[in-house]
This record gives structure tokens, C-alpha cells and sequence, in this order.
């Protein structure tokens, strides 16, 4: 046995054995270790801040952009922010014990489904060390232990945060391996760990294309992912233009690099010649550019080519492709094509357009007259998330507290057998 994979069982082991105690812990007791997990943050934030700035000083030699930079960075204001956020979480209504349903069986049995924890779960992400604090708060407040594992660029950042939760979970009580932080950037461990589905419940990958399709191929216990956030924007014949515009804009160029910002404009044939010209205004101003069909660029002079594979790409970026469509159809068909079942939105007055959008279009997210960009969980009333799934087993779309949870059945008799 090497000493990764050792290493890996340890860790395993450990989180498993803290799942077993976090079943008996009360949601009182869970709260208060969010609360001074919160006053430690700011208590402690020369100490976070002291090592996050060795982690920026090795920026450079990972080759990180500006963007990815300012991730990683942490202040004392981002400081007080994730202790923000872990007192929301604390407000959160807790989801372990809730009676899903109940019924009384004609022979007595009471029988009701109540909801769990997962048990274990192995959460893997890259640069953002605020992450470290929000997987966390969501898995223990949730009845889970976890295994964090970081990106190399953010280590000593979630070595200093990682110390600061084993110190409160200590503090008040609650198990000290309900979290734990794979404290070395070696890859080998990652799939040492994916090997574990006897002891890990859950693997959640949240990062680039590469890592989750790693993690999806190597792993043997249930992943909860999705790889690209190809999100469309579809402006149908009755639309207002303004609100149009004001979705788009939004949906591309609020946060281009995140998996729920638009990467396609679809736009009905009907009133593409009045709306294109304003988008392209509008779009210009912003930076963005287009690459479309043979009608959009005869539309808009300035834009460049779409090919198939420009329908099939999350660019992350201010880019983006566009299509003339001459019905509703056509957009679907298109959406069911080249999208990636994460999120879509349709622009539209008309009710019975609005209907078959919701009803035909497969993906986590659907709107109507809303920007792509509220397929979030804060958004969404979840309060927080811990990332978004484009599959349809066990959850989708953004993933909260419940979503880390599971049922089991319970039956409640009084000597009844079965004839």
C-alpha cells in the first residue's frame, strides 16, 4: 500500500466515523459552531491574510491570470463577508429530521419518510479559498462530514481556514474530522480518494471541464456535476425589446465567467431585423463579440462566422454566438442540440410560447423573462449552494442543504407481522 493510498484511507476512515457522531448532533449545537466559526474568521484574519499572501506571491509561477488572482486574493473585507455568509447559513432552516411524508397503513403502521444526511462527501474545487468556508457551513449544517480538497494555488489560504474550523469544531463539541483538508497538492490522492465508495457517499467536483471529466471517469461512488454551462437566451416574436435587451445584457456581460452566464442569443426570425441591429449597439458598448449565422452577420456586419463547434462552446468570456431562428421550434431543437441542459431563458408576451418553452426545453434551469443569471442558489431562496448539477439523479440545478441530504424510511408498530 503506498503512503497516498494510506493517507486517503485515513481520511476516509475518519470522515466516516464523524458522520456517525454528526447524526447525533442537534441543530442547536450546529448553529453555535457556525456562529463562532463566523467571530474566529475575523478574529483570526491576520493570520488568513498573512498566508493567502503567500499564495499570491506564487501566482505567477502557476501562470494565473488577473481574473483568477483577484479570486484567490482575500481581504478583510471578504473576510467579513464569508463570516456573512456563514451566519445566513446558520438562519437556514435545518433539513435533518424534516418528515417528508407520513401515512398510517391499514394495519397500523405508522410509516413516514424523514430526511438524512448523505453521510460522507468528498468536495473538490479550485482557486477561491472563500469555498473552503462555504462547502463547510452547507455539509456540516446538512449532517455531513467532508473532505476538502483546494487547488494547489490556494493551499496555505485553506491550510489557515482549515485550522481556524478544526479549532471551533473542537470548541463546540461537534466532531473534530466533520471537516477535513487533503493537506497536500499531490494528484495522486484525488484518486486514491475516488476510489473510496465504500466509505465516501458523495464526490462534488467544482472547478474547469478537466477536472470534473476526471473526477467523473475515475470515480466510484456518485458524482454530482456538470461540465459546461452552455446557456441560451431566446428572443421570441412578441417580445419588448428593452426588456430583451436589459436579459441579455445581464445574462453575458454581468459575470462572463461563470457557468450560468449566456453563451447563445436566439432570436425569431419575425423581428430580427428590428432587434439584431440594437442588440449589436448594445453588445459593441459592451465589449462582446459575436460570432453568427449567415442572417446575423448580413445583421450585424462587424460579426465573425459561427461554426458548430462556436454553438458548442462555453467561452467564459465576452463572446458570443447567435442564431436566427424562424420559430419556436427551431430554438428548442437548437437549445436540445448544443446546449448542456444547465440554463435557458425565453423573452416573450406571448403566454402560450412562454408554456412550451418551460415544457419542452430539458435543462436544471428554465425562465422566462429573467436573466440566465438567476439559476444560483442564493438566487433561487436556497440560501447558499455548493454547486450546480446538469444531471437529473439524485439532484438538480443549484444544490443547497437538501440537496446533500437523503431519506430513509421509518416504521413504527406495535407487533405487527407481515402475512
Amino acid at each position: 500500500m503506498s503512503s497516498w493510498t494510506a493517507y486517503a484511507q485515513q481520511l476516509a476512515t475518519q470522515a466516516r466515523d464523524a458522520s456517525r457522531k454528526l447524526a447525533t448532533i442537534t441543530g442547536a449545537q450546529k448553529i453555535a459552531w457556525l456562529h463562532r466559526t463566523a467571530e474566529a474568521l475575523v478574529a483570526r484574519s491576520s493570520e488568513i491574510l498573512a498566508e493567502n499572501e503567500r499564495d499570491l506571491a506564487k501566482a505567477p509561477e502557476y501562470g494565473l491570470t488577473s481574473a483568477e488572482i483577484d479570486r484567490l486574493r482575500l481581504t478583510t473585507s471578504r473576510l467579513q463577508s464569508m463570516a456573512g455568509a456563514l451566519r445566513e447559513v446558520a438562519l437556514l432552516p435545518d433539513p435533518i429530521g424534516e418528515t417528508i411524508e407520513s401515512t398510517v397503513r391499514p394495519n397500523g403502521l405508522r410509516v413516514s419518510r424523514v430526511r438524512v444526511p448523505l453521510g460522507v462527501v468528498f468536495f473538490i474545487f479550485e482557486s477561491r479559498p472563500n469555498v473552503t468556508i462555504d462547502a463547510a457551513s452547507l455539509c456540516v449544517k446538512s449532517g455531513n462530514a467532508v473532505i476538502l480538497r483546494g487547488g494547489k494555488e490556494a493551499l496555505h489560504s485553506n491550510l489557515a481556514l482549515h485550522r481556524i474550523i478544526r479549532d471551533t469544531l473542537q470548541e463546540t463539541g461537534l466532531p473534530e474530522h466533520a471537516v477535513q483538508l487533503v493537506d497536500t497538492t499531490e494528484r495522486d490522492v484525488v484518486g486514491e480518494l475516488l476510489k473510496l465508495g465504500d466509505k465516501i457517499d458523495v464526490t462534488i467536483p467544482r472547478g474547469g471541464k478537466s477536472l470534473i471529466q476526471r473526477v467523473a471517469s475515475e470515480a466510484t461512488m456518485p458524482v454530482i456535476k456538470h461540465f459546461d454551462g452552455i446557456c441560451h437566451v431566446y428572443v421570441d416574436q412578441s417580445a419588448d425589446f428593452e426588456m430583451a435587451l436589459e436579459i441579455l445584457k445581464n445574462s453575458k456581460c454581468q459575470r462572463p465567467g461563470v457557468c450560468n452566464a449566456a453563451e447563445c442569443l436566439l432570436v425569431h426570425s419575425a423581428i430580427a431585423d428590428q432587434f439584431l441591429p440594437k442588440a449589436a449597439t448594445m453588445l459593441k458598448g459592451a465589449g462582446v463579440a459575436v460570432r453568427g449565422c449567415e442572417r446575423t452577420q448580413r445583421l450585424i456586419p462587424w460579426a465573425t462566422p459561427a461554426t458548430d463547434e462556436d454553438y458548442r462552446t462555453e467561452y467564459l468570456d465576452l463572446i458570443l454566438s447567435c442564431r436566427v431562428v424562424d420559430k419556436i421550434d427551431d430554438a428548442i431543437e437548437h437549445i436540445d442540440r448544443y446546449g448542456s441542459h444547465h440554463t435557458e431563458t425565453i423573452v416573450t408576451n406571448d403566454l402560450s410560447s412562454a408554456d412550451r418553452f418551460l415544457l419542452e426545453v430539458d435543462s436544471a434551469g428554465v425562465m422566462v423573462n429573467a436573466s440566465t443569471r438567476f439559476n444560483d442558489g442564493g438566487e433561487l431562496g436556497l440560501g447558499a449552494e455548493i454547486g450546480i448539477s446538469t444531471d437529473k439523479f439524485h439532484a438538480r440545478g443549484p444544490c443547497g442543504l437538501r440537496e446533500l441530504t437523503s431519506y430513509k424510511w421509518i416504521v413504527r408498530g406495535s407487533g405487527q407481522i407481515r402475512k
